[in-house]
């Protein structure tokens, strides 16, 4: 047992020189351009999104207001209405 603890342990050396394996300026600038890719991505994202909201929130408007007309139109009574003579050519002229 005594032999195995005496025997040192090897320690790794780098046979391979860091600087050529470093991906030096090109790797930079694809990560960068990735970069900006994603940014730019996220932006027109957002950009849309914003404008799906928007568009719903003035469809939502727009049917609260037929809803409104239609209830409107359903409660009027003949006494409400214009009255129209059939040889007067613009019936809101009285």
């Amino acid at each position: 047992m005594r032999a195995l603890t005496d025997t040192p342990m090897p320690t790794p050396t780098m046979t391979v020189d860091p600087q050529l394996v470093s991906p030096g300026f090109i790797g930079f600038a694809a990560v960068v351009v990735i970069l900006i890719a994603v940014v730019l991505l996220i932006l027109d994202m957002n950009r849309r999104i914003r404008r799906v909201r928007y568009r719903e929130e003035v469809r939502e408007e727009l049917d609260a207001e037929e809803a409104a007309l239609a209830a409107d139109r359903a409660t009027e009574t003949d006494a409400d209405l214009p009255i129209v003579d059939e040889g007067d050519d613009d019936p809101f002229k009285k």
